[in-house]
């Protein structure tokens, strides 16, 4: 595929052509224009930067050329080695770090890697430096002038004990205690489709009190070549199969999956016929968002300075959820990038949680990126507050959409692969650009908002978070 570059960081499948694919040229371009844009953000400073990486089979390569980058550069490294996105992030936070990278290409197949870039607050970088690290990229012309210094003495470690410190942060988000302890013995299924969420899962289960998890054992081997499925993309009913055979031979009540670096959620449930159904990234998020608000209700922690946020393609069902409760309300533009810039620019006020459609959530802001550990854990306390009720998380869904109204939806996945996949998205948005369409499904078309266009995206966001203050002013009144 062609070298996606963005806000994020970059992304490609291995090997190939300089800016094109993702090369060692590429790591150490972007990542020297990376530490640069650190060290001038921080004049004077000594700058730490926290540096992490899922399974992929290309991990270590890229791991020891971003690390030697930032030596070189005069930057301290902190290695958590083999870690979630979120519990990467997390150790940015924890050890007032100015920085942190995540080597992790997602969900995409096992030729794909890259990595992700945060600034202090754990949050990706957001405009305006994006376009700072691009062109400090643009100006390195000769890698040889690129300093680089692998030196492991002035790397440090961070052991095993620090997953702990994050996973007894997780378990603080902790709502209905009782609930878990009376329905300890509920049945889990949970595989990491040989991802680095295989370290946190089982642990913070355990110690949380559900007694009866179950894991799928051929993918709870950290492999980056993910040997048992095509992808290991929760999002695909296909990568969750061995974990469906295992629910039905241990009659489990909720499978749940994460991604190679347990950013992404996959959950599938017991429908009314005892048949599993996969959720989608909608669907969790709405599971979440109603079970957090009305407990945070019920517990009497509501004060009126709360949030959730969203993101433009994500379901309004949250908001209307979010409108019950009284709770404020932020829609942004797409990317969990946007979703930590809004915490960050809101100190005063308390995040609850927030998700997009691509099967991620956050719960609290002891990260700042989708964390999938924290959605699973949270899934299973929802699970056993519904069968406190004698009802299963499918019921519970089905009581929301009839109190909130139903949503449907539904997901068209094209992969469009290489120098001539990306010139082919690009002719379709030319092509919708040039001649939209007059009509969906029949119904007219009246308006149309180009979010590429940086003035459409102001005035929508502007106008739309303006309307929603005032409406939340009004409930309160």
């Amino acid at each position: 595929m062609t070298l996606i570059k963005s806000i994020s960081g970059i992304r490609g499948t291995i090997g190939g052509h300089a800016a094109d694919n993702l090369t060692p040229i590429d790591v150490v371009k972007f990542t020297t224009a990376y530490a640069r844009l650190i060290k001038d953000k921080n004049p004077g400073k000594r700058i730490t930067v926290v540096v992490g990486r899922d399974a992929r089979i290309s991990g270590s390569m890229v791991d020891s050329l971003v690390e030697g980058t930032l030596l070189g550069t005069g930057v301290d490294v902190i290695n958590v080695g083999l870690c979630t996105t979120p519990g990467t992030e997390m150790a940015v936070i924890t050890h007032k770090a100015d920085g942190g990278i995540i080597i992790t290409a997602s969900h995409n197949p096992k030729e794909y890697n890259g990595y992700k870039a945060y600034w202090e607050d754990g949050g990706q970088l957001v405009s305006p430096h994006d376009k700072n690290v691009i062109g400090e990229v643009e100006k390195i012309t000769d890698i040889s002038l690129v300093n680089f210094n692998k030196n492991e003495s002035l790397i440090e470690y961070l052991d095993e004990n620090f997953d702990e410190i994050y996973i007894n942060k997780i378990l603080e988000l902790t709502l209905s205690p009782e609930a878990i302890r009376n329905h300890k013995d509920l049945v889990f299924v949970y595989t990491p489709i040989h991802g680095t969420g295989g370290q946190i899962i089982p642990r913070l289960f355990k110690k949380a009190g559900f007694d009866n998890t179950h894991v799928v054992e051929e993918q709870m081997i950290v492999d980056g070549n993910f040997p048992t499925v095509v992808s290991p993309n929760p999002e695909e009913k296909a990568a969750l199969t061995l974990a469906i055979e295992k629910a039905k031979n241990v009659n489990a009540d909720v499978v749940l999956a994460t991604d190679p670096d347990a950013d992404r959620v996959g959950i599938a449930v017991k429908d009314e016929n005892g048949e599993y159904v996969l959720l989608n990234g909608n669907q969790t998020a709405t599971l979440l968002t109603y079970y957090l608000l009305m407990r945070w209700n019920e517990l009497g922690k509501l004060t009126g300075k709360e949030y959730i946020v969203k993101t433009i393609v994500t379901t309004e069902l949250l908001f209307d959820i979010a409108k019950k409760y009284n709770v404020d309300k932020y829609d942004v533009l797409t990317g969990f990038k946007y979703i930590a810039d809004t915490i960050l620019n809101n100190p005063s006020k308390t995040f609850i949680g927030g998700g997009e459609e691509s099967y991620g959530f956050l719960i609290g802001d002891f990260v700042r990126d989708k964390d999938a550990n924290s959605a699973c854990y949270m899934v299973a306390e929802i699970a056993a507050w519904a069968a406190e009720q004698n009802k299963t998380l499918y019921q519970i869904l089905k009581e929301i959409y009839k109190e909130f109204g139903f949503y449907k939806e539904g997901l068209l996945s094209l992969t469009k692969k290489g120098i001539s996949g990306s010139e082919e998205i690009k002719n379709m948005m030319i092509k919708f650009r040039n001649t939209p369409p007059k009509q969906i499904l029949g119904s007219d078309i009246i308006e149309i908002k180009d979010f590429e266009a940086k003035e459409d995206v102001i005035e929508y966001l502007d106008s739309y978070n303006k309307n929603l203050e005032i409406e939340n002013n009004k409930i309160r009144t």
